[in-house]
């Protein structure tokens, strides 16, 4: 690999910096809409400026995709960037968000951090090599009954208005579950089950920067990807990630 892991978490810790001197004076942060429901701030800006230039500077050869300034030209190779992600919970001085940087190349994930800058909490893995948190290696949680599970979600969709949203599907996984969570990143969502803090994780109506990190953080750390159908694979508008011993039970709620 052109890039250690060790160097990407020197850039992607630099880059929480960036964020956190936004985050200690919200007061002074502008915050501007998207559209109805989603939020963009100097904060996003700022530190995926930081990543594209950091980025560049280190692996010149690959392109970018960052969710405020889109794609670059190489889109064959690429930094899938998330600047932000949960940036709602940010502006409201909450600490569960997050900085998403993937690389891709050829169309597989190779490699992936997740950084909580509030939380102190770095995430990352290498295709076939594990997941780390805070350099310690994690792995899914072991929870084979379904009724004593703890699961996440999150409502991206709602942001959209969609009649086919997550909201019937919640009712019917909560009655069945001890523990339900909302947290507000999906890209923090996917660690922790790979880190074993909770059993499952889905989300509708998502973008692949949000999750592309996460997945790969996920898988290494031994979780179950699929669609909600299960059909393996990354899909963000269906992503569904389990510890892989509910699975099956879970499928049928979905």
């Amino acid at each position: 690999m052109p890039i250690t892991l060790e160097a990407l978490e020197t850039i992607v810790r630099a880059a929480g910096d960036v964020a956190m001197q936004y985050f200690n004076d919200l007061d002074s942060l502008a915050i501007n809409k998207k559209s109805a429901r989603d939020l963009v701030t100097d904060a996003d800006v700022a530190v995926e400026n930081y990543l594209k230039q950091a980025l560049g500077e280190q692996c010149p050869e690959y392109g970018f995709w960052g969710e405020e300034s889109g794609q670059t030209a190489n889109q064959t190779s690429r930094w899938i960037v998330d600047p932000i992600d949960g940036t709602h919970s940010f502006s409201k001085g909450q600490y569960f968000w997050g900085i998403s940087v993937a690389l891709e190349i050829d169309g597989e994930l190779r490699m992936g951090a997740v950084y909580g800058p509030a939380l102190d909490d770095y995430y990352c893995a290498e295709k076939g090599k594990g997941a780390w948190k805070n350099g310690k290696p994690i792995r899914v949680s072991d929870e084979t009954s379904l009724a004593s599970s703890m699961v996440s979600t999150g409502f991206a969709c709602l942001r959209q208005y969609l009649e086919d949203n997550n909201l019937p599907r919640f009712n019917r996984i909560a009655q069945a579950t001890t523990g339900q969570r909302r947290l507000g990143s999906a890209a923090l969502d996917l660690c922790t089950v790979a880190d074993g803090q909770v059993d499952a994780f889905w989300e509708q109506e998502l973008n692949l920067y949000d999750i592309a990190a996460g997945v790969l953080i996920a898988k290494e750390a031994g979780a179950t990807i699929t669609d909600f159908k299960g059909n393996p694979g990354v899909f963000p508008k269906q992503v569904f990630v389990t510890n892989g011993k509910i699975l099956d039970q879970l499928l049928p709620l979905m």
